[in-house]
This record gives C-alpha cells, sequence and structure tokens, in this order.
C-alpha cells in the first residue's frame, strides 16, 4: 500500500509528531510525506518528498496573531493551484497532520484521506472548550482538512480515536534533571517584551527565541537562538517551562514532570481550548503575558515540583489499528462524507478555481 504523509509545516508540533510516525509507517507500508507551510524551527529527520506553500499563519509581537502579516503570505490562486496539480491519485491513502493541500487534493480526486492531528482531538465533543463560540476559529478546525475518519490526539483520552501524546523517543528516554533555570518557548512575543516583563521575576530565564541571531543576556533573562540540540538540553533540565499553549511542547514538559506555564495567543480559538486541556492535567494558564497575573506566576514559580505524566507509548499499536481497519473495510467510509460537489457549493467564488 502506497501512503502520503502530510504534514502541516506551520509551528514545530507537526513535524515533531512527524518524526515519531513516519519511521513507523515506513514498517508497514510505502510512505512519500509532504509538508506545505514554513513557520517550522527544526528540521525534518527524514526524506521531504514534496515541499508546497500552503496556509501560512504569522504571529506579532505581543502574543497574537497578525492578520496583516498572514495575509501578505497567503496566496490563493497559488493554494488552489497546488491543490489541482499535486500527483494525489498515485497513492491509495492519505494520512493528513492537518495539512489542506493533500487533503484538498484528496478530495478532489477522490482518494481516501484520513485526519490523523491534534486539531481532530481539539473539535471532539468531549474536548474542553470555552464559553465563548468562536464560531469561524471552530469552523476552520472542522473544514480545513476534509475527512471523514478523524483520530485525534490530546492530553487526556477523551474518546477511543483521541490518544494521548506522540512523545518522541528522546524525551521518552532521558534522564530529566533539576538545574534550577526556566525554559521560555513565546515565539508569538517580540524579545523586547520578554526581557522587560521576566527580568521582574528572580529567577533565570532561558529564552529560545526566533528572532535572536546570536546569544545574549541582560540581568536574570538569557537568550538564544533557537538550535534543537540546546532547547532539549534545557528543556530537559528545567525546573519549569513558560510555553504558549501549542501542544507538544507542553505534553513533553508534563511527561518530563516540568513545572508548566501556558499561556495561548490572543484571538486563537485552537491554542484557547488547549490551555483548558493543559490545566485539567496540571498546568497552570494564563491568558496573557501581562502584570495582571504577577501573583499568579509567583504562585507558579513558588510550587512544589510536579509529578510526571507517564504517558503510554501507544504510537505503533495506534498505527497499526488504523491501517489494518482501512485494509479491511476498503475505500467505502473513508471518502469525504460530502461529495466535492456539496463543498464546491460552500467554498462560493473559489469553487470557479476548481
Amino acid at each position: 500500500m502506497k501512503v502520503l504523509y502530510a504534514i502541516q509545516g506551520t509551528g514545530n508540533g507537526h513535524l515533531s509528531r512527524a518524526h515519531e510516525i513516519v519511521p513507523i509507517l515506513q514498517k508497514y507500508v510505502q510512505v512519500d510525506t509532504l509538508i506545505s507551510g514554513n513557520q517550522a524551527q527544526i528540521k525534518a529527520d527524514f526524506p521531504i518528498d514534496y515541499q508546497r506553500t500552503g496556509l501560512t499563519f504569522l504571529s506579532g509581537k505581543n502574543g497574537d496573531i497578525s492578520i496583516l502579516k498572514s495575509l501578505q503570505n497567503t496566496h490563493p490562486i497559488d493554494l488552489v493551484r497546488e491543490i489541482r496539480s499535486f500527483p494525489i491519485k498515485q497513492y491509495d491513502l492519505v494520512l493528513s497532520d492537518f495539512e489542506p493541500v493533500s487533503a484538498w487534493s484528496a478530495l478532489l480526486s477522490g482518494v481516501p484521506c484520513i485526519e490523523m492531528s491534534h486539531q481532530a482531538a481539539v473539535v471532539h465533543p468531549l474536548a474542553p472548550k470555552p464559553d465563548q463560540k468562536a464560531a469561524f476559529g471552530r469552523y476552520v478546525l472542522q473544514h480545513y482538512t476534509p475527512a471523514r475518519q478523524k483520530y485525534g490526539f490530546h492530553f487526556k483520552s477523551y474518546d477511543e480515536r483521541v490518544f494521548t501524546p506522540v512523545i518522541r523517543k528522546e524525551i521518552r528516554l532521558a534522564a530529566p534533571s533539576d538545574l534550577g533555570h526556566y525554559t521560555v518557548y513565546l515565539p508569538g512575543y517580540h524579545d523586547d517584551v520578554l526581557m522587560h516583563f521576566l527580568r521582574q521575576f528572580d529567577v533565570q530565564w532561558q529564552v529560545f527565541s526566533k528572532h535572536a541571531t546570536y546569544s545574549y543576556r541582560v540581568d536574570n533573562v538569557f537568550f538564544e537562538p533557537i538550535s534543537q540540540k540546546r532547547f532539549q538540553e534545557s528543556l530537559l533540565s528545567a525546573t519549569g517551562v513558560l510555553c504558549g499553549a501549542g501542544f507538544e511542547l507542553p505534553s513533553e514538559a508534563l511527561f518530563l514532570g516540568k513545572k508548566t506555564l501556558v499561556i495561548p495567543m490572543k484571538g486563537h480559538y485552537e491554542q484557547t481550548c488547549n490551555a483548558l486541556g493543559a490545566a485539567e492535567v496540571g498546568a497552570t494558564t494564563i491568558a496573557a503575558l501581562d502584570l495582571i497575573y504577577h501573583r499568579q506566576i509567583n504562585y507558579w514559580l513558588e510550587q512544589e515540583k510536579q509529578a510526571p505524566l507517564l504517558y503510554a507509548d501507544q504510537t505503533e499499536q495506534m498505527l497499526i489499528d488504523v491501517l489494518a481497519r482501512f485494509e479491511k473495510e476498503g475505500k467505502v467510509g473513508y471518502q469525504s462524507l460530502e461529495s466535492f460537489e456539496t463543498w464546491r457549493q460552500k467554498l462560493g467564488l473559489l469553487r470557479y478555481f476548481f
């Protein structure tokens, strides 16, 4: 069986998960890989067969999504061309980790597609969600990668098709320590904002920044360019982790028993949901990097050590089960719930490009 494993390249989490999933898939099927988007700061440790532009969402300087920068880097006509021209028909199955080019191309050509992502778990009816409806954010998560069959990853297993996080082997097999510092990864905030805020708290901060081109220190705040090796060293030896409300990094920090404080990006529905999920398993959350949360931050810094969340290593068995179920049932039940014509009608003017 020939499978396309497609990865969302906005952020590091999807690619980090792919480092575990791709080698397992290679044991059982013939696998090609596709990545779209260019915002990941880590490199793939496996061959990438296709690189596409896809859709990119860019952050601002104060923990928000920059609508202007995102629009400037989004080219809908190019996305349509990528979808139409992708050689999808050579594959028996597409496994999409929230990657739109592969999923829409599969829908267009009638190729079975399974979404296997954290986002599939976020929209699950049993997963935690904020009181505010955020209809647009929820709609995007549900329709960004059209697939009838969905498997998700979350901080807790809310359903038989919602699995606990995929923890990288180098994290799972590591021996964590505590050297007293706090590791920081908040790419939605500029270095100056982080420096002025963090220096007010009397601990050592190790900040990994996409803006920094060299290492430097301001009082008790150390800045470093993003490096996979150095970041992992800092994470393993940290007392705690201050990060955005993504999924993979908070999961790894909680697995290692690090005190974890997560801050969702402003107006980011998925990260708001993630913060609620992380809080259910022991993380501390605040709404923004703001001094109105000074007391909560100090309380977090003074907390005792976090008990490790010993997530079971279930990735390989999950993939075996997904592939076996697909082979048993065939294409029936794995193609889109709705016909492509129905989706074209939903697209409005964009339907004329398909």
